[in-house]
């Protein structure tokens, strides 16, 4: 969906210039914003002075379509311009604002400020005047809607340029959502996010928002073969593979096995419990997918596991340690795997695949292009990559997350996913968002086996 895609700076602007090459124009995609823009302002002012931060650029040129658009509807709004409009479109709008400009905004005060000062173009620091400003203002307002990003946020890398820069209650992406929209630190000072639609039109090469996946029931005629087996395998922690079958169980599987030395008298009755030869059990043909990781360990045979999992050439999650243990030239480049590291594990694995990146999305796609491997990069802003170079980032979770076995959930959704038989990037996106969404259903100061047990609720609300 247009929706759901999200751009880079350049892709923005290539976007805005095949509206315009089909016949729209910079003024017209400007009037389209800024209206849309002013709706969301409107409601949230109601009926509070409203002041607008205008800077030289097209964002500015925003800003003062949002600024007459609600002097229009009768609102008291004032026009903070430290600087003069420099495009020609900002130079048009600001011609048609029928209210007070001011350059000094050293009395302006009110209920909300609008800041259009700069926009999704800035890679470099605001000069300390307008950092200073724009702070000043944001103080002797209540509530901040930024336009587009804020001010002094990088957007592709969603770095804060500035330091001490005000938190915002809402932000407005006009078009397309950008990268900082979804990327630490810069997401955690935006408040609520709103898409304003301006007619940008797919982009082919975007990265994609991760949504609510729509998975249906099983079939009419579905039993649990056809829904698909996978097996987790156990290593010297046990409990930790024990807590990914729990949730693999609630998944969508049909079977779920649990291959482990140990006896597990606390699994719960629908979990098979098999204790035989791992190769034997690997060989069994209903098994679609396999997981292999949470509490592994890393002896020799752990090493051994691994080794026999990557032999069978059965789709397969390595999580925790089976990352750590991983020797590249055991990757069958036929099967289909899907890794989900931490950050810690992430470069490790970098190292290990020979992969050099700045951040967690160029590490992912650079991993998953080295290895073949669809990656889960899992943290605060979560991001999955594919082999071909496809892209999604995740939006926040609870950040109750931060808890300890939370991992092995994830792993276990995953395998889940893959063992209903859809391909490893489309199971690693719903696995992503049905850990969120059970993270969110269970509330506040949650364990990982509470978690667990609102996988099946989360199911339920992509149903």
């Amino acid at each position: 969906m247009v929706e759901s895609q999200v751009l880079t700076v350049a892709q923005m602007r290539a976007a805005e210039q095949d509206l315009i090459d089909r016949g729209s124009s910079v003024d017209r995609l400007m009037k389209l914003a800024g209206d849309g823009a002013a709706e969301w302002v409107w409601r949230l002012a109601s009926r509070r002075r409203v002041t607008v931060l205008c800077g030289p650029g097209n964002n500015g040129g925003d800003g003062y379509v949002i600024a007459e658009n609600l002097r229009r509807r009768g609102a008291e709004v004032t026009v903070v311009a430290p600087m003069a409009p420099k495009t020609d479109a900002a130079k048009s709008a600001r011609s048609r604002f029928g209210g007070p400009v001011v350059s000094d905004g050293g009395k302006a005060k009110g209920g909300v400020l609008v800041d259009c000062l700069f926009g999704s173009g800035l890679t470099r620091p605001l000069e300390p005047e307008h950092a200073l400003a724009l702070r000043d203002l944001g103080k002797r307002h209540e509530q901040l809607i930024a336009i587009d990003l804020p001010s002094g946020i990088e957007s592709d890398g969603g770095k804060i340029l500035n330091e001490n820069l005000p938190a915002y209650d809402l932000t407005l992406a006009l078009g397309a959502w950008k990268y900082a929209h979804w990327r630490l630190p810069a997401r955690f000072r935006m408040g609520e996010l709103r898409l304003v639609p301006i007619g940008i039109g797919h982009c082919e090469s975007a990265a994609r928002l991760i949504g609510k996946p729509n998975i249906g029931p099983p079939a009419s005629d579905a039993h649990k073969y056809t829904r698909g087996l996978c097996a987790v395998i156990a290593g010297k922690m046990a409990g930790a593979a024990l807590l990914s079958s729990k949730a693999a169980m609630r998944a969508g599987a049909g079977y779920v096995k649990l291959v482990s030395d140990h006896s597990h008298p606390s699994a719960p009755a629908g979990l098979v419990l098999e204790t035989g030869d791992l190769d034997e059990a690997l060989a069994h043909r209903r098994v679609r997918a396999v997981l292999i990781g949470p509490g592994l360990g890393r002896d020799d045979e752990a090493r051994s596991k691994l080794a026999s999992v990557l032999a069978s050439k059965k789709s397969a999650v390595l999580d925790a340690d089976a990352l750590h243990l991983l020797d590249p030239s055991q990757l069958q480049r036929d099967c289909s795997y899907l890794a989900t590291p931490h950050d810690g594990e992430l470069e490790a694995l970098c190292r290990n695949f020979a992969v050099l990146a700045a951040d967690r999305a160029g590490k992912a796609l650079g991993l998953a292009k080295a290895s073949g491997m669809v990656v889960v990069a899992k943290g605060p802003d979560t991001v999955v990559a594919a082999p071909d170079g496809t892209l999604a980032l995740a939006k926040p979770a609870p950040t109750w997350l931060s808890t300890a076995g939370t991992g092995d959930i994830l792993a276990g959704i995953a395998v889940s996913r893959m063992a209903t038989g859809i391909p490893a990037f489309e199971a690693a996106c719903e696995a992503v968002w049905l850990h969120g969404e059970a993270a969110r259903l269970a509330g506040p100061a949650f364990i990982a086996d509470d978690l667990a047990h609102k996988v099946a609720d989360a199911m339920a609300a992509a149903l």
